[in-house]
């Protein structure tokens, strides 16, 4: 019998990509990637990758198809899960459809549908990015945002009318050079006090299979919301969890999301749980590696072959147990010479791994225009609080060597 195939869309061919190559052989599938790379060189990356264009669905569509047929088709980040969803509609595979992946990837149709099925929401409304910034149509405080950029790049709160004309500003800079439809809106809510959550979860044929629930106990309070610390199982009461739980899967079918992973964030305050957003991908980069197991989980569900139950890592461990990742900020603009204390970082207990991304001579740019970290800290324990408790050690231990301007030459 031959081997299912599956069509891996993704940006890069970095470490998650690495992550489902690897489950894709553990699971006997024969794993193409599609990437938006140079079409011109043959196949550059010795990896007989598709070169497809995210900025020309269609085109990838028609490329795919005459490469097929294929059994499945996972999406890694938010511009491969709407190039995806136009891909599996002409190959009729399974998958959420194009207009609910589309609503994903805006935050003011997002916040429409929350609001028509009956969900928490913010006061929101959006102004052309062309528009003089006019803080009068604002209630304080507020939270400006882009509509599709992800990773809370562009993100800004402002708490009075020469904050809002600032954050205004400093987005309109960043969307100029932007040209899809949601790049010509700059949208303006009431900020929403309260603990934010992340939630991992499979969609099999509309079912939620809530995978892991993340805690995020660093406040995100503004002017920018850069995440830090992400630690699972939460330490909520079951019936807040619960309503995080319920929350999210009448927000997945307010959007109208049917298959595939699904990475949801969300506030809870005192009124209840408020969706921030529902992305039709899986938690991105090197922090799914908190979660072992979760590839073969996405690669199982794309071909038809998934058995809900039970939580990813406690499937994953056999035993009960926590995890966490710390994502490093950029603490300031400029140029980066190195780190030390790497080793100290890992010999602290619970600590799994220490991992760098920033390179040497890499000009760093901190949220929010930036939308990288230095690197991640990751942690495994009895614990939720020995995991955060460890990863706030370690990274105490990292000392980071920054230049703040250019060098002379």
């Amino acid at each position: 019998m031959p081997r299912k195939r599956v069509l891996l869309v993704a940006a890069t061919t970095g470490y998650q990509t690495q992550m489902f190559a690897e489950a894709a052989r553990n699971l006997d599938l024969e794993l193409t990637l599609a990437t938006d790379r140079c079409h011109v060189l043959e196949n550059p990356w010795g990896d007989q990758a598709l070169p497809i264009r995210f900025d020309d669905p269609e085109a990838a569509a028609n490329l795919v198809a005459a490469s097929g047929p294929f059994d499945g088709i996972v999406a890694l980040g938010d511009r491969p899960a709407f190039v995806s969803a136009v891909v599996a509609a002409k190959l009729g595979l399974p998958y959420s459809s194009v207009s609910a992946v589309a609503t994903c990837r805006n935050k003011f149709l997002t916040r429409q549908r929350f609001q028509q099925f009956g969900l928490l929401v913010p006061t929101f409304f959006r102004v052309p990015v062309t528009s003089e910034p006019n803080p009068d149509l604002a209630r304080f405080p507020c939270v400006l945002k882009p509509l599709g950029l992800s990773a809370s790049r562009g993100v800004i709160r402002a708490n009075s009318p020469s904050e809002f004309v600032a954050a205004f500003l400093r987005i309109q800079a960043m969307l100029q050079p932007l040209g899809e439809e949601q790049d010509r809106y700059i949208q303006v809510e009431d900020f929403i006090p309260g603990q934010e959550f992340a939630l991992e979860a499979i969609l099999d044929d509309g079912r939620l299979d809530v995978l892991a629930l993340f805690d995020k106990p660093d406040p995100l309070d503004g002017p920018f919301f850069e995440e830090t610390i992400y630690v699972t199982p939460s330490r909520q009461p079951a019936a807040v969890q619960e309503a995080i739980r319920e929350t999210t899967a009448a927000a997945v079918k307010a959007i109208g999301l049917g298959q595939g992973p699904v990475h949801a964030e969300m506030r809870v305050n005192e009124q209840g749980v408020w969706m921030l957003e529902v992305a039709a991908r899986p938690i991105g980069g090197l922090c799914a590696r908190v979660l072992p197991g979760l590839p073969e989980r996405i690669l199982k569900q794309a071909v038809g072959e998934y058995t809900a139950g039970g939580t990813l890592f406690e499937t994953a461990a056999g035993v009960q147990g926590a995890a966490g990742v710390l994502m490093i900020p950029i603490p300031r603009e400029g140029i980066f010479h190195g780190v030390s204390g790497i080793d100290r970082a890992r010999a602290v207990e619970g600590i799994e791994d220490v991992i760098m991304t920033a390179k040497e001579g890499q000009r760093l740019i901190p949220l929010p225009e930036g939308s990288s970290y230095l690197g991640f800290i990751f942690a495994r324990a009895t614990t939720p609080e020995q995991v955060e408790a460890a990863l706030r050690a370690a990274q105490a231990k990292l000392e980071y060597d920054i230049l703040t301007a250019l060098p002379v030459l």
